[in-house]
């Protein structure tokens, strides 16, 4: 497995508030101003993404939604939001989404959530990927605060988690509250892993997909198009990356 750097954040580091209910209602209604009547919208799972669904829905625009948990479908439901499905009949104009860690790159983690494969599949089938968070999640490089959530068929789950630790990555199995294993909607489980900053993600990613029974991990590399982030003072900065240059650094757009 590539190397990472062991350890999490030092011990008694300052860490950034997480954004409220109120700056991811004002980010939300920013990102609308993306949205277009008759558009078919990718609708992502998390906290930052159920504040969109709720301002989409509240602003009355016809749009379609492909959901991307149960979840997110019922709420989306909820707020009259017509839904469609990935069945090769929507093309997908603009996927709305979260994430856990954003990198300099725009390179993202997912995955708390437990929603990581359809979500990296509603991103892949997207056209643009508009990503919003709080300033909370920007990092210097993915794995500095989160563990990295791999969703396995439960068969392989305790031989992936083997398979981890003995290349440095300490892997648990995730559980609901009710003790049982967390299983996502594809009926799978999610090993949460301990790597630390990540010297190289595009090696972790692959090495980790060569083991048998991963259905995905939450490394989303070179998909997103642009990130809304909102900062404690009710701003919106705009981190871009130059479209048809998946390997450029973004801009900076302060609004």
């Amino acid at each position: 497995m590539a190397t990472t750097t062991p350890g999490r954040h030092a011990a008694g580091e300052p860490q950034m508030q997480a954004a409220g209910p109120e700056a991811l209602a004002f980010l939300a209604e920013r990102a609308l101003r993306y949205v277009r009547p008759g558009q078919v919208l990718g609708l992502g799972t998390g906290r930052a993404a159920a504040a969109f669904i709720r301002a989409l829905g509240a602003s009355r625009l016809k749009v379609k939604g492909i959901p991307t948990s149960e979840a997110t479908a019922e709420l989306a439901r909820s707020v009259g939001i017509e839904l469609g499905e990935l069945d090769g009949t929507h093309a997908i104009d603009i996927d709305f989404d979260g994430a856990d860690e954003v990198d300099p790159d725009l390179n993202l983690l997912k995955g708390r959530g437990g929603a990581l494969v359809r979500e990296k599949v509603i991103a892949a089938a997207a056209r643009r990927r508009v990503i919003l968070v709080g300033a909370e999640k920007l990092v210097g490089r993915l794995g500095e605060r989160c563990s990295l959530p791999v969703e396995v068929i439960p068969f392989a789950a305790a031989f992936v988690q083997e398979e981890l630790d003995e290349h440095g990555i300490r892997a648990t199995i995730r559980m609901s509250e009710n003790g049982r294993r967390f299983r996502s909607d594809n009926g799978n489980c999610i090993l949460d892993c301990e790597v630390g900053p990540i010297a190289d993600a595009h090696r972790l990613e692959h090495e980790i997909h060569t083991l048998p029974g991963v259905v995905g991990t939450g490394l989303f590399l070179g998909m997103a198009d642009l990130a809304m982030v909102v900062t404690p003072e009710l701003r919106v900065k705009l981190l871009t990356r130059k479209r048809g240059n998946r390997s450029a650094k973004p801009r900076r757009v302060l609004s």
